[in-house]
């Protein structure tokens, strides 16, 4: 029996080799071979699980190789001066502040990823409410998928549960295994979390384990 042809064109996109850049973050290439490029990446997690930490460390690896970049910030959660201090370089980043409309995130990163240029496109969905995301169509994540298969680009998408479905090539669980304070109790400071990323797609049971410092814990 003859696959239909949405069959036939999923198989092939499932079966097509993808290439990857290395990110410089040594966990991260270690578990996912480097950051899929022409494919759709998603790291999803809790607050604080460190999902925001291994998003701005993509945008600081592209952004430092000479690529422009492109962050939709759906609820203008991105804070220029933690970035930079990450090693961001701002002058690469194209920053598109949405205000907390869900729809104007979607409608900027297609705009974004058919305009085309970025070596990394960035769609921030984390503050954006579970009730929003479940309405948004499978639709869109196919034409986000078209739009970057067979280019450099990469599209990294940051959530709370996974919302890219089948689209995603790389699918990435952060956790915070372990948070580190000093000082008194009363007056503790944060020193930096221990952070585990977990591939649940593909499955290779394998976990990339990071460790995000805070900038009082590097300027001590």
């Amino acid at each position: 029996m003859a696959a239909s042809p949405q069959l036939s064109a999923l198989l092939h996109f499932q079966q097509r080799p993808k290439t990857t850049v290395s990110t410089g973050i040594g966990p991260f290439d270690a578990i996912a071979g480097g950051l899929p490029c022409g494919a759709i990446t998603e790291i999803y997690g809790a607050a604080s699980s460190g999902r925001t930490s291994l998003m701005l460390g993509l945008l600081a690896a592209s952004s430092r190789r000479g690529e422009v970049c492109a962050l939709v910030d759906a609820s203008d959660s991105l804070d220029p001066s933690c970035s930079a201090a990450a090693g961001v370089r701002l002058e690469n980043l194209v920053w598109v502040r949405c205000r907390g409309d869900a729809g104007h995130a979607f409608k900027a990163a297609d705009l974004l990823l058919h305009g085309g240029g970025f070596g990394l496109v960035v769609l921030d969905l984390c503050d954006v409410p579970r009730r929003i995301l479940q309405k948004v169509p499978l639709s869109y994540w196919y034409r986000f998928r078209r739009a970057v298969e067979d280019t450099p680009t990469s599209l990294v998408v940051v959530s709370t549960e996974p919302q890219s479905k089948s689209c995603a090539t790389l699918l990435l669980e952060a956790r915070n295994r372990r948070v580190d304070l000093a000082g008194a109790p009363g007056f503790h400071l944060l020193r930096g979390v221990d952070l585990e990323f977990a591939s649940k797609k593909p499955v290779n049971q394998r976990t990339a384990n990071l460790r995000a410092e805070s900038t009082s814990a590097r300027t001590a």
